[in-house]
């Protein structure tokens, strides 16, 4: 594709996608109820494509079947840790089929839970597949090293899977915010994690002009933290976009902001984009 300055890519594609990334917070608190809300909030986004971390897992159910079955989405699932029989992990939600389904560690210490995962997928939508990776990297403010062992973990996978027509979509919550060494590592601020790999971050180019805190004091799920309002978690699409703009991202939000079935769904808010597709 020829970068040329009047029209880089092309005419631009009308038609978008939406993809949503959500840390669901397992089962603590409520979570029947939660459970509920959560599915009820997808349900009004209407998404086409939706990453959960802290999603959890039986061995005859799971959360992301059952949201599935309700909104008539296909699902994957890969744990990161198991508490007290219970997996819960990292799962994929789309509105199209989920071919090459694979999940691949990320580092942590020796002897270490949760083992952290980045799972993707390809997805194999009507205007051509993309892949899509959703994670959930290691928490608390002084592991940036770790998380920046990470990143470079995830964008290896990314890197090793392409090229591709469209550019790849990652996922999650990265417990760090935009001006973190990790995520300079993506959004092509430092040196980039994989040679020549950078992403969009999806709430910079298109988000309100708000800092967009997916875990706000406000929240009451969250307010026992005691922390700050924070920006934790993203939707990437990597650079450049497609022919046409495949994969630009022209608004995001947040969702899950109030509460839904007598409760606010989650500890954090979700990030809603869409993509042009």
């Amino acid at each position: 594709m020829a970068l040329v300055p009047e029209s880089p890519y092309g005419d631009l594609i009308e038609t978008t996608m939406r993809v949503v990334t959500w840390n669901v917070w397992g089962r603590l608190a409520d979570w029947e109820a939660r459970c509920e809300a959560i599915t009820q909030t997808l349900a009004r986004i209407a998404p086409d494509v939706v990453v959960l971390q802290e999603s959890w897992a039986e061995p005859s159910k799971t959360q992301a079947g059952q949201i599935a079955d309700r909104l008539g989405l296909e699902a994957a699932f890969a744990r990161d840790v198991t508490y007290e029989g219970i997996d819960v992990g990292v799962a994929l939600l789309s509105r199209w089929d989920l071919h090459e389904v694979e999940s691949r560690p990320l580092p942590v210490p020796a002897g270490e839970k949760p083992e952290n995962v980045v799972l993707k997928a390809e997805v194999a939508g009507p205007r051509g597949p993309f892949l899509v990776f959703g994670t959930h990297l290691a928490p608390f403010p002084h592991r940036s090293q770790l998380r920046q062992e990470q990143v470079r973990a995830l964008a290896s996978f990314v890197a090793d899977c392409q090229p591709q027509p469209y550019p790849a979509i990652v996922c999650g919550d990265f417990n760090a915010p935009p001006e973190s060494d990790e995520i300079r590592l993506l959004t092509g601020v430092g040196e980039p994690a994989a040679p020549n790999l950078v992403f969009f971050d999806a709430w910079s180019m298109a988000g309100d002009g708000s800092p967009g805190y997916t875990v706000a004091r406000v929240n009451p799920n969250a307010s026992p933290l005691l922390m700050p309002d924070l920006r934790w978690d993203y939707i990437f699409v990597s650079w450049p976009s497609g022919l046409g703009g495949a994969g630009h991202p022209v608004s995001a939000s947040l969702e899950g902001t109030d509460e839904s079935n007598g409760v606010v769904p989650s500890d954090h808010y979700a990030v809603v984009a869409d993509l042009r597709y």
